[in-house]
């Protein structure tokens, strides 16, 4: 007969149950430091956990409803909406009459909608509910403001390797089903590797390649690699999300579209993709490229880069593989020009050298009398007065009248605006 256990999740089994096992974000939670010290301390205000996937953003949650004897709600952003919301407050304001905590835990709180969010504010601001967040999003662009500036931001880390194998140790030694088995694991350095830096994922993995070792005619159970490769379906590539591959793989990625190559990007961003690297990163990473190196020389490129972005966020992997291939082989072909990242470049330079030159005074804003009398304003030429809707006049101080900061290349539309800059102006005609 099995165990009841059994049919729990080892991650669960080996759920930490104080801030004590708990393993990681020593940032936070060693002695002294401000989510132990909240705890500790019985003031638990209402806050975010911002991290990556699998670093226990869950688990943190309940052990501080456990540590403050707090009651425990807990609702999945993306299967709850205002109704549920409203029902684990009319709960908390009965335990409130009676001088008890509420906590509510809201896992991926950035895909609640502003209306949903909006139900939040009320409660979390008289204290009826303490609103726990967690998120893997930047919760400054996904929580609405107001409930933001309600709650504290806590940023988790990424569990390193050290961490890691103290999660698998602890499994092992602390496991109900797997520490009665003897059991040794080939290679616990590709297990770690297997999981990026997931603890979940991890801890998930290492229980399907527990089952599917065999035990020998001893009873001893060895997981292999591909007892791992079986349990992750997947085969580790080398590719460190912090580490040095992360930093080269992206660089040749970035310098590959900026050389106009449209096969070694498509290969670098296949190694990103199968590494696990995030969509968003490289989707950000491609906007940037869409100014920095391509510009005016093919305006649609920085909408497209935007575009790219938008989609990747709705449609989320393994889909957004198909909208990034799409966008980094237009990119990678389309005519290059770095003229504006050179113009901000040299325009910055001249600001710090020479700060608070004096904005000439036909340039300058007159709402007033006062200013009108001083000469703010006087003889500006307003451009569409003029045939082709443009006047020569001066537009910088006097100490860099003559100074060009954009040089745009020939290459693409930029080819188009140097003719007509170069026509226009007589500064550039030298």
């Amino acid at each position: 007969m099995k165990s009841p256990d059994q049919h729990i999740p080892l991650a669960e089994r080996v759920r930490p149950q104080t801030l004590d096992q708990f393993i990681g974000q020593s940032h936070l939670l060693a002695q002294g430091k401000p989510l132990r010290l909240m705890v500790e301390k019985d003031e638990v205000r209402s806050c975010i956990l911002w991290g990556p996937p699998g670093i226990g953003k869950t688990t943190l949650a309940r052990i501080i409803s456990n540590q403050t004897k707090s009651e425990f709600f807990a609702l999945n952003a993306v299967s709850s909406g205002v109704k549920d919301v409203r029902e684990v407050i009319a709960q908390a304001e009965d335990f409130k009459k009676i001088g008890k905590r509420t906590i509510l835990f809201i896992d991926e709180i950035h895909r609640f909608n502003k209306a949903q969010q909006d139900a939040l504010l009320h409660c979390v601001e008289e204290g009826t509910i303490t609103l726990i967040g967690a998120t893997t999003e930047n919760p400054s662009f996904e929580v609405i403001s107001p409930l933001l500036s309600r709650m504290r931001v806590f940023t988790l880390e990424s569990l390193g390797k050290d961490e890691l194998q103290k999660i698998v140790d602890q499994a092992l030694v602390g496991d109900s089903i797997i520490s009665k088995d003897s059991l040794e694991i080939e290679d616990e350095e590709y297990l770690l590797l297997l999981s990026g830096g997931d603890a979940r994922k991890l801890l998930n993995g290492l229980e399907i390649a527990f089952q599917l070792a065999e035990p020998d005619a001893a009873g001893k159970r060895k997981i292999s690699k591909k007892d791992l490769e079986e349990a992750f379906q997947r085969r580790y590539s080398l590719y460190d999300k912090k580490g040095e591959q992360h930093y080269d793989i992206i660089s040749a990625f970035i310098k590959s579209m900026r050389g106009s190559d449209p096969d070694a990007s498509i290969y670098w961003l296949a190694r990103m993709l199968e590494g696990g690297e995030d969509p968003k990163f490289i989707a950000r990473r491609m906007i940037v490229l869409a100014s920095e190196d391509i510009g005016s020389a093919d305006p649609v490129a920085l909408m497209l880069a935007v575009d790219a972005f938008t989609a990747v966020d709705y449609v989320g992997m393994p889909e957004a593989r198909i909208i990034l291939s799409h966008v980094v082989s237009y990119l990678a072909g389309a005519p290059k020009s770095n003229a504006a990242v050179v113009a901000i470049s040299d325009a910055m330079s001249d600001v710090r050298q020479l700060p608070n030159l004096p904005v000439p005074l036909h340039l300058r804003n007159a709402p007033t009398k006062l200013m009108k009398e001083l000469n703010y304003g006087k003889d500006y030429k307003y451009a569409h007065d003029f045939q082709n809707n443009f006047v020569e006049q001066q537009n910088l101080p006097d100490q860099l009248k003559n100074k060009i900061y954009y040089n745009p290349t020939e290459n693409g539309r930029e080819k188009q605006i140097k003719e007509r800059l170069d026509s226009l102006w007589k500064k550039r005609k030298k």
